[in-house]
């Protein structure tokens, strides 16, 4: 292991000793952890706020187990309030974008990563592998912990903050496709702040303008209602409740929409297209008609 040192960024949740289990673990693999970025809901929780302050015992004056270890926490906020839970599509957006930034902003400043996603709400740790593929490279890890059943309840809650190889905790390491590292634009686009990111899909989409536009003139008023419900992600079933009409009704004016879709595009009727066509095509458009 090099002795440059490395990050360790992990999810929170009422679990504390995860945290404390894996950094163990890494410093017995000959890891030197600087810094431990803690990623967690709104400490309106008990649980979770118990959590944080059993870890600060851990971390007095910023050194843990006499090593120089700074201990920091971050909580997920949208609209400027911490959030209590990932309930909808706009928390997970929030959330993501929340982990985004603490991952983007460790890695401008060329920090090694260790993400150890054990800890608190499943989602958490879905959003952070998601941001982790797109601006982690080949040097970086992700942990996944395993702890036996028997071991698991003499811990719980923070009961127990360290414990022995004879105790059976493993950290296994999970597999990591680094896609921004393969593909830097990719990456570039992930740490660019989202209102710049929709600027730059506008200019993409821009490119189909003239075919949007042709299709969109072409098309009958009740048409265009099916086409913009198919544009906002809605699928056949749900845009035939969405309109209050039959099912049958729906596919029969999405048929006319992609033909007049092959025409404009000059797509050959070998080539499949449905309604995911039109959600891709025209999902930017329709907010300007």
């Amino acid at each position: 292991m090099t002795d440059a040192g490395a990050t360790l960024v992990a999810t929170l949740g009422g679990q504390p000793q995860i945290v404390t289990f894996a950094l163990d673990a890494l410093i017995a693999q000959g890891e030197i952890i600087t810094d431990v970025y803690l990623i967690h809901l709104s400490l309106n929780n008990l649980r979770t706020r118990h959590a944080l302050q059993r870890l600060q015992q851990e971390f007095l004056d910023d050194h843990y187990a006499g090593r120089r270890c700074r201990l920091r926490h971050v909580p997920l906020r949208a609209n400027g309030s911490e959030l209590t839970d990932i309930r909808a599509a706009a928390d997970a957006e929030a959330a993501w974008q929340c982990i985004r930034d603490l991952i983007a902003d460790l890695k401008r400043e060329g920090r090694r990563l260790h993400l150890c996603l054990s800890g608190g709400r499943r989602m958490m740790a879905l959003l952070a592998m998601s941001a982790a593929a797109l601006l982690c490279d080949h040097q970086d890890r992700i942990w996944h912990m395993h702890t036996p059943e028997a071991t698991l309840q003499r811990v719980k809650d923070g009961a127990l903050m360290h414990v022995t190889p004879a105790d059976g905790v493993q950290l296994i390491q999970a597999p990591l496709a680094p896609w921004g590292a393969y593909f830097p634009a990719l990456r570039a686009l992930a740490q660019t702040p989202m209102q710049a990111v929709e600027t730059q899909l506008r200019r993409i989409v821009a490119v189909d303008e003239p075919q949007c536009r042709q299709v969109w003139e072409r098309l009958t008023l009740r048409q265009r209602d099916v086409l913009c419900a198919f544009a906002r992600g809605l699928r056949p079933d749900q845009v035939a409740d969405a309109l209050s009409i039959s099912l049958s009704t729906v596919n029969t004016h999405k048929t006319a929409i992609l033909a007049e879709c092959r025409v404009a595009w000059g797509i050959s009727d070998d080539e499949s297209l449905d309604y995911r066509f039109i959600r891709e095509r025209f999902a930017m458009f329709i907010e300007g008609v």
